[in-house]
């Protein structure tokens, strides 16, 4: 039996529910091809942003937040992407481009390695810290 996470559809890694930092690397290095450097590169920025961040991977996606079980930002893998979830997105300014079903969670695709706006980034990222972060 091989120790290596199923890929799920559009490549998403199958890891099993935890909460810390060991559960999100074996998310990270389980992600498949580029999109395994964009999942550094986010957990990277969001780390050095708030070196307290509490992370957990539920339903095969990693979460970051400023405490346990208060999210403020997720990301999954698909096919041509990585979607990156903002909780409280509708609050941010400017507002991620992506709508979604859910209230005022929004989203923001990054394609292959150095093709997202990091600053930006940054900057949805510095605020959405500061708000009430999403119970899931």
């Amino acid at each position: 039996m091989s120790d290596t996470p199923k890929l799920l559809s559009g490549g998403n890694p199958q890891i099993g529910k935890g909460e810390g930092e060991a559960v999100v690397q074996s998310y990270i290095a389980a992600m498949p091809g580029w999109k395994r450097a964009v999942g550094e590169r986010i957990d990277a920025l969001v780390t050095a942003r708030l070196a307290t961040v509490a992370k957990a991977v539920k339903w095969n996606t990693p979460f970051y937040g400023v405490e346990m079980g208060s999210w403020f930002l997720a990301y999954h893998c698909y096919t041509s992407y990585v979607k990156v979830t903002f909780f409280r997105g509708l609050s941010l300014s400017p507002v991620p481009p992506i709508a979604s079903k859910s209230g005022d969670t929004r989203y923001f695709h990054i394609g292959e390695p150095g093709s997202f706006d990091e600053a930006l980034f940054m900057s949805w990222v510095d605020q959405a810290i500061g708000l009430p972060g999403e119970r899931l």
